[in-house]
């Protein structure tokens, strides 16, 4: 197949839209269930190069869940622990390969966001993994194969309409890449620059310890940023984006917004939110919304008594604003990519808030000095890269 029609562009009435590559060869694609939409397909290619990236830098099954053209999250297959299963909503009992730990990780770290979203995985679909897609509220999944029992899990979804994308592992795109904007073609060469552990040998503070750990979850964040939409921050722990601030105009706001949801991300592991009674038959969607104000605000005064009836057994204890700060106070080892440099030290300021220890982004700044003795004041390590990730 060499076109596929779609049944419109990014919106109803923006027709005639097809995808296509453009030297004429076959599509490396075959949709297997569903009909994939414009969005859909954006989501399912930027993705997968996520994903394949990510698995070629670490060695481990990757997977991302995306949402219009950013990741919401991504993650390498590392085993979840009883507070993760939880948080994640995964069965304890549950026996999980390595791609479904990648999956639940992804999916898991901001689940508002990742509420509808697109996913790619770098291996084939098992079982596993397509148990845990099952009840979650997506638009499809793209993969380079799955287990036949796993795609009749997943061609169930949204009443046999959930979109299965097979993607030949083995496509190489042309080393050129063109975009059109208001009648007018842009050419470029494709960011083919890989993103290895060689881009973290300039370290430039005092501190200069980067273990194992830190350094995967860096690689995992400047891959994440590879194909976030700019501006972009993003911070990673255990294997796993944490929070992702993207196509913010100011950097600052990008390493704010991505530290509100690394912040989230820890405040949903303390022991209030653990510990809320949710009533019988609750959807996930409803709970994440609940979680996310109640963590994010008073949540009683925000609903009132009516609105919490429905959605908890028993009246939950206010998160105060002191018990978040000292249960944050905990946040360590997180690290910090950045798609481009920071142009001032508030963004470091604002990281170590977060938990950040490990920083990569490009450096190049006129105030690069003042940034590192920020992070050397804090104790942090940073590299830098030489290299602006950009992506638009």
């Amino acid at each position: 197949m060499k076109e596929l029609e779609l049944k419109y562009g990014c919106n109803p009435n923006q027709v005639p839209a097809k995808i296509f590559v453009n030297d004429g060869r076959e599509l490396p694609i075959e949709v297997l269930n569903g009909r994939p939409g414009y969005i859909n397909f954006m989501d399912a290619f930027n993705g997968w190069q996520l994903v394949r990236e990510l698995k070629r830098a670490t060695g481990l099954p990757a997977a991302t869940s995306f949402k219009h053209v950013s990741p919401a999250g991504a993650a390498v297959g590392i085993e979840l622990d009883e507070v993760m299963r939880k948080i994640y909503f995964v069965d304890p009992a549950a026996e999980l390969s390595p791609l479904a730990c990648a999956y639940a990780r992804a999916r898991g770290a901001d689940r508002m966001s990742s509420f509808g979203d697109f996913i790619a995985l770098s291996d084939v679909c098992d079982v596993a993994t397509a148990k845990l897609i099952k009840p979650e509220v997506s638009d499809g999944v793209i993969a380079p194969g799955y287990e036949p029992e796993a795609l009749e899990i997943l061609k169930g979804k949204k009443k046999g309409a959930y979109n299965v994308i097979k993607i030949d592992p083995d496509y190489k795109p042309q080393s050129v890449e063109h975009k059109d904007v208001f009648g007018i073609t842009f050419e470029q060469g494709r960011n083919e620059l890989p993103i290895d552990k060689e881009l973290l040998k300039n370290i430039v503070t005092q501190n200069k310890e980067l273990p194992e750990q830190a350094a995967i979850d860096l690689l995992i964040a400047l891959i994440t940023l590879k194909y976030t939409q700019s501006n972009s921050v993003c911070y990673a722990k255990g294997g796993q984006a944490i929070g992702i601030g993207a196509g913010q105009q100011s950097r600052i706001h990008c390493t704010r917004l991505a530290g509100s949801k690394a912040d989230n991300w820890l405040l949903r592991q303390s022991p209030q939110v653990l510990g809320l009674d949710f009533v019988d038959g609750i959807s996930r969607a409803d709970r994440d919304n609940a979680i996310d104000l109640y963590i994010g605000e008073d949540y009683l005064d925000v609903l009132g008594d009516e609105v919490w009836q429905k959605t908890f057994k028993t009246r939950p204890e206010v998160f105060t604003k002191e018990a978040k700060q000292a249960w944050l106070s905990q946040m360590t080892d997180v690290a910090l990519g950045s798609d481009a440099f920071f142009p001032f030290s508030d963004n470091i300021e604002r990281a170590g808030r977060s938990g950040v220890k490990y920083v990569a982004q490009p450096g190049g700044s006129k105030r690069d000095q003042d940034v590192i003795d920020a992070c050397d004041r804090l104790g942090m390590v940073m590299c830098f890269t030489g290299i602006r990730l950009f992506h638009h």
